[in-house]
């Protein structure tokens, strides 16, 4: 560590005993502040002056009659973010002397000062580590002086990162990555001071409020109630290069990962980077006693004595398999098990998170109590492979775990757009165990478990030495979500009978789910007639309410203030899928009939909607001469005249659906027909009964 000058370094001493003593006991006199800084009172005053100059402490006058008491202080925003970071320089550099000392007296070093100035309070799994959080009554002050603040809404994954930043599970990380952080992470995996960090951790936001920012400002962070979390001192603003991120972090620049889509398509264009100062934490009202922070696990751990930690990183129900593999990981490592599922957000198409918990509920008293503890993760995967693999580890390892199970594919996202594996099978276990030494936590292999008949039991695939003479059962996730799917048997041998309960509640079979026929097409191409001869063909068949979200219908009735630019017609598309999605999870059909030309907002919607039921993507393959010569309502030709901007097909793009569950042709073809082959094609899906 590079020691400053002398008097710089006195002078931040001073600062930092002035900034925690007003953090403690703000109300306190001048002259027990004096006494507890160990300042005179003319030295005091002269600090106070400095400090609320540098806009860390705020002076305001107080009422009373006592003349000693005249005068109230408290920090800023800033001087909370420079309370911190004067408190980890503090504590760096004590530790420091404290290792020369033992190595003077020991001939050894305590180990408690890794590389690049990195600074741990102890190397015990046990031991709390930082977080971000201001007093109580500093932050009750903060509270008010944020109204005066800029705000920034979050979005739910900015509000998972957040929380680990405040909460000390993105340790060593202070706030959100500088320029220069970002840069390095992303080419090295490595912070600029050498730490190895392997994911970029930044807030995005508008170039619009990019630009109403000034370096230096401080915002207040919201959530999307408005309930103000922390605050940010902006110190970096800049437009990343996405292409260049998602080739480095997730291997690809291809949409087909669910986080370069978000990169490119969801994402705000420019990049925030700054220290954060924790006012409170995100209010989750769902399993409240089963959300812990790393500290509170830490404190858990000590209480029960438990010195070696295993965690099970999980976004799937636990089944009879995931039950065995624990069990061997934790007698491998000689370890108590900690199972620790992210209820974040995961990939689009999972099992809701309320769904996933219930099942791990229902199966903790396999486990045995005195050995085994659960902890919800509210962790924003990105799906990032062996990057991701080691950045588990690292939160883990914060959360005072000693040991991890890395499994086959961790965290892969699956194919990309040319049908292949984005990593390979054991790519995250290899980056890990490179790592390993350095991150302090120590990899458990994940090992594919198998159900040998015979025997009744469950064994490694790769351990099994009669393979030809016993009886290998497996059921993979793709055939477990078609048993469901289908309502058909699920083995008691496979998962445990609660487990199974729980998925039927959530997901009937298809043929009882709600679901959404979205059609796609240029303006006259048949979108709305056939939608309504399918309507009633499934209102006929009843079981299940219908919707009809025609697109001039939603334009007149929800979208009426709304233009025809890219941005309108995009805003337009996502409220239809919303409403979709809403209809979709109470067990109804939506039927949608838009142009949607734009595969992004197509996609957007797709996966709104597959997180509570199937999604029919329909092309009305009608050409644009067809529908030009068709043109009822004269839209073409005023296209054609200019009278009409951004006509798609015209003088806007429309982009042809790649992959649609069907395409339909209407050129002499009757609307019965036509209407009659999404029918059968929803059969085929499964959706409606043959």
């Amino acid at each position: 560590m590079t020691s400053k000058p002398k008097p710089i370094q006195e002078e931040e001493d001073l600062r930092f005993r002035l900034l925690r003593q007003l953090d403690l006991a703000a109300d306190a006199s001048q002259r027990a502040t004096a006494e507890a800084v160990g300042v005179s009172l003319g030295k005091l005053n002269a600090l106070l002056r400095a400090s609320t100059e540098a806009g860390f402490v705020k002076i305001s006058e107080r009422a009373g009659s006592d003349k000693r008491k005249r005068f109230a202080y408290s920090l800023t925003t800033r001087g909370a973010a420079e309370k911190n970071r004067l408190t980890t320089a503090f504590l760096g550099r004590k530790f420091a002397e404290y290792d020369a000392l033992h190595a003077e007296l020991t001939g050894e070093n305590t180990g408690l000062t890794p590389f690049s100035n990195r600074i741990r309070q102890m190397e015990n799994n046990l031991a709390p580590i930082p977080e971000l959080y201001v007093s109580y009554d500093s932050a009750q002050k903060m509270k008010s002086e944020a109204a005066e603040l800029t705000s920034h809404d979050l979005t739910p994954r900015q509000i998972c990162d957040l929380e680990l930043l405040m909460n000390g599970g993105f340790n060593p990380l202070k706030g959100f990555l500088s320029e220069a952080d970002y840069n390095s992470v992303v080419d090295t995996m490595r912070l600029t001071t050498g730490e190895l960090w392997p994911m970029p951790i930044t807030l995005d936001v508008s170039e619009d409020f990019a630009k109403s920012l000034e370096i230096g400002q401080d915002i207040a962070l919201r959530d999307q109630e408005g309930v103000i979390l922390g605050t940010m001192t902006v110190t970096d603003r800049w437009e990343p290069n996405k292409s260049h991120e998602a080739e480095r972090v997730f291997g690809a620049d291809d949409s087909a990962h669910p986080a370069v889509n978000y990169l490119h398509n969801q994402a705000g264009k420019i990049y925030l980077g700054g220290p954060v100062t924790g006012i409170q934490q995100p209010v989750h009202y769902d399993f409240r006693a089963r959300r812990d922070t790393p500290n509170e696990l830490r404190a858990y751990f000590r209480k029960m004595g438990w010195r070696k930690v295993v965690a099970f990183q999980t976004r799937n129900p636990l089944h009879r398999a995931h039950q065995e593999l624990t069990f061997r990981a934790a007698k491998e490592a000689q370890a108590n098990l900690l199972i620790h599922p992210v209820v974040g957000l995961t990939k689009p198409g999972d099992i809701d998170h309320f769904t996933r918990v219930r099942c791990y509920e229902a199966v903790l008293d396999q486990y045995p109590a005195s050995t085994t503890a659960m902890s919800l993760l509210n962790l924003a995967m990105r799906m990032a492979g062996p990057r991701e693999a080691v950045w588990h580890g690292l939160i883990r390892k914060n959360h005072g775990c000693t040991h991890f199970i890395v499994g086959r594919d961790h965290a892969g996202p699956g194919q990309n757009s040319a049908g292949e594996d984005f990593y390979g099978p054991y790519d995250a276990q290899d980056l890990f165990r490179e790592h390993q030494d350095e991150m302090g936590i120590e990899m458990v292999d994940f090992k594919h478990m198998v159900y040998v008949q015979e025997r009744a039991q469950y064994e490694p695939a790769d351990e099994i030495a009669d393979k030809e003479n016993v009886t290998i059962l497996n059921i993979s996730g793709t055939e477990l979500r078609r048993r469901l799917a289908e309502g058909l048997e699920i083995p008691e041998w496979f998962s445990f009978p609660a487990v199974v309960e729980e998925l039927r509640k959530s997901r009937p079979p298809r043929a009882q789910q709600g679901f959404t026929v979205f059609f796609t097409g240029f303006s006259g191409s048949g979108k709305s007639t056939i939608a309504n001869a399918l309507m009633v063909k499934l209102m006929e068949m009843g079981g299940r309410p219908v919707t009809l979200l025609d697109g001039d219908i939603v334009r007149k009735n929800l979208s009426s203030e709304l233009g025809f630019s890219k941005e309108h017609r995009d805003l337009n598309i996502r409220r239809i899928g919303y409403v979709a999605s809403e209809i979709t999870k109470n067990g109804g059909i939506a039927i949608c009939a838009p142009i949607a030309p734009y595969a992004t907002t197509r996609r957007a919607v797709r996966e709104d909607i597959e997180a509570f039921g199937a999604f029919c993507e329909v092309h009305v393959a009608t050409s644009i001469e067809e529908c030009e010569r068709r043109d009822r309502k004269g839209l073409y030709k005023l296209a054609r005249e200019g009278k009409i901007k951004e006509f798609t097909g015209i003088s806007d793009p429309y982009d042809v659906p790649e992959n649609p569950e069907l395409s339909v042709e209407t050129e002499n073809v009757e609307v019965d027909n036509c209407a009659h082959q999404v029918i059968l094609k929803l059969e085929s899906m499964g959706l409606i009964s043959a």
